[in-house]
């Protein structure tokens, strides 16, 4: 797929943002979430010569798509809207990283989604949710959201505070089962977080420590001090993990990670890495064929 194409299905793709219910379903122009985003999918992640090494492949921040409208301020680890790179597609079934800053009191209006795993994870302010299945919450720094589109849903995101800015990571998965009916959850992970070594806020089960979605991924979490060693066993040996530095620097497999740095490493049963400054962490263990 090339620029041309890509920006022709995210301009439909926006046109749907203001329609109904019922012309969701009906009207012509509109192409399933899954569907647009699956079809730009060519593999399972396209490495940069420049930046790849045997099974690993390094997104510095400084490399991400940027835009800046003005309410919102955006950076894109994966292609996404008006950010095409044809070797920034995904990691895996992690389709979407998107790095959000939304001014007071403005936000994402209606719009819809199905067949998605839409994970929310607030950095800092509040963010109010509202959807067709009659949901209204407000999430804030230690809760995580999570959304199966499934058969569809529209939903609405804003800034409730009309002073200060509210800061988020919104992540999209391929999930392993279409036309599931759609399902909101959120949670408060305060209470199972840990110091220097990883803790759980998503999984496969409903059973489990954290959210979970239709899909065989796991994320966990960590807030380490300077000069730890962090050790991640994965669930699924075919998996890969994805790593995302909120703040600090990490050394993994000896390169240097800072501030909104990520890294995609796969072909491995275990990952160690070593802080060398205090450090948040995002860690995304997700299958990586679709």
């Amino acid at each position: 797929m090339d620029r041309k194409e890509f920006l022709s299905k995210s301009i439909i793709a926006a046109s749907a943002i203001g329609l109904t219910g019922k012309v969701m379903s009906e009207n012509k122009e509109y192409r399933s979430t899954f569907d647009k985003l699956s079809e730009q999918v060519g593999f399972n992640h396209l490495p940069n010569k420049e930046n790849v090494m045997k099974n690993m492949i390094i997104h510095k921040a400084n490399s991400r798509g940027h835009a800046d409208h003005g309410w919102l301020d955006t950076h894109h680890t994966f292609s996404f809207a008006n950010y095409y790179n044809p070797e920034r597609m995904n990691f895996g079934v992690l389709r979407v990283l998107n790095d959000d800053k939304v001014a007071p009191g403005r936000g994402f209006g209606k719009h819809p989604h199905d067949n998605m795993e839409i994970i929310s994870i607030p950095l800092s302010g509040d963010l109010e949710h509202k959807d067709s299945m009659g949901n209204t919450a407000v999430i804030r720094q230690g809760d995580v959201q999570v959304m199966s589109a499934g058969t569809g849903i529209f939903h609405s995101e804003y800034n409730k505070n009309s002073v200060q800015e509210v800061r988020f990571l919104q992540i999209w998965l391929f999930p392993n089962k279409k036309n599931v009916e759609p399902r909101y959850d959120q949670i408060s992970i305060r209470e199972v977080e840990k110091r220097n070594e990883f803790f759980q806020i998503l999984s496969p089960h409903s059973s489990d420590q954290g959210v979970w979605i239709h899909q065989n991924a796991w994320f966990n979490m960590a807030k380490a001090d300077a000069n730890r060693n962090l050790h991640y066993s994965l669930q699924e040996p075919t998996n890969g993990v994805y790593l995302f530095v909120l703040d600090g620097e990490v050394k993994l497999n000896g390169e240097v990670l800072g501030k909104r740095d990520g890294a995609g490493i796969w072909n491995i049963k275990d990952l160690d890495l070593e802080t060398t400054k205090k450090s948040n962490i995002l860690l995304m263990e997700v299958p990586m064929s679709l």
